[in-house]
């Protein structure tokens, strides 16, 4: 669902590319909250720079919203086995918190039995086998669908681990002039959505074969051109995988990107609605049902920045 296009942006203190509760407010552009000045990182879809003198922010959003409990979850899309952490419901992940996904693998219990549909915590941002620590996971949240099945940090997941990553919708930042609009975008009917992504599980070395975080599991979504009512708000929208393709997306057992590629090309152009919400949402600090709620075109945005504390992300989160 995030994506970056290639060239300069900024890394800012709120907002769609605001990540986890490191960048609130007073962090300069640029830098993070202590004054560091932040690196150039590299993505599936090019180089982010963020550079404090510069006014534009070249990025798409960085936030959705899954509040479904395990047991919803679970029953929505089959699962047979959960595992990880469970988490409390969130209506403003960010990159690199922790989110459930499903995918397919062999039962815990029994390596040599065949795959069934797992619900799984991962971390948001993907980390490759090759990576050289977990800092990488953050400068790949998301993958291009015309480029997954090439890209070296990606191929190998779009033939071997795909996922869906469930969600009720997500949010995306439409600039008008000097002002970005945030709008929530979701299914008319409020269904949630499975969006296509993939995960992988690096090793870190730093710690012992016993030391059960020795084994990271991360994610990152894929997205497509945005058409229809979502083009007029941004160019790009995440993959969204019908539930009759649910089966075949999970199912990687030819170990094939092309058969990911193939997938891709069938997925049928996402129909969501837009609904303006508070920029409240902006601020990574702020989690609850208000972020959603609908807010009049002629409607000044009154919600502050940063809610009360009683309203803020959960701990821990």
């Amino acid at each position: 669902m995030i994506d970056f296009d290639p060239g300069n942006a900024i890394w800012p203190r709120t907002g769609p590319r605001a990540r986890g509760a490191c960048h609130g407010v007073g962090a300069r552009a640029g830098s993070d909250r202590t004054g560091t000045s932040l690196p150039d990182i590299r993505t599936g879809c090019g180089t982010i720079r963020f550079v404090a003198a510069r006014g534009t922010l070249v990025s798409m959003c960085g936030r959705y919203v899954n509040v479904a409990s395990t047991a919803d979850l679970a029953d929505e899309f089959d699962v047979v086995e959960t595992l990880g952490e469970d988490l409390p419901p969130s209506w403003n992940v960010a990159p690199t918190d922790p989110v459930r996904v499903v995918l397919m693998r062999p039962p815990s219990h029994d390596r040599a039995a065949p795959a069934v549909r797992q619900l799984r915590t991962v971390d948001w941002g993907l980390l490759p086998s090759w990576s050289k620590s977990r800092s990488g996971g953050a400068k790949m949240i998301n993958a291009r669908s015309e480029t997954v099945t090439t890209k070296m940090a990606f191929k190998a997941a779009a033939a071997r681990r795909r996922c869906l990553a469930p969600a009720l919708g997500y949010y995306e930042w439409k600039h008008d002039g000097a002002r970005t609009i945030p709008y929530f975008l979701h299914a008319p009917d409020e269904q949630l959505l499975a969006m296509a992504g993939l995960y992988e599980i690096w090793r870190d070395e730093s710690l012992p074969e016993d030391d059960p975080r020795r084994w990271v599991w991360t994610c990152s979504i894929i997205t497509r051109p945005a058409t229809d009512i979502i083009g007029e708000i941004h160019d790009r929208c995440p993959v969204l995988v019908p539930r009759d393709l649910h089966e075949s997306w999970l199912d990687c057992s030819a170990d094939d990107p092309l058969v990911a590629e193939q997938l891709l090309a069938a997925m049928p152009e996402p129909h969501l609605e837009p609904r303006r919400v508070p920029k409240a949402v902006g601020n990574v600090k702020n989690n609850g049902p208000e972020l959603i709620e609908a807010l009049d075109e002629q409607q000044d945005d009154m919600l502050p920045l940063q809610l009360d504390e009683a309203r803020a992300r959960p701990a821990g989160s």
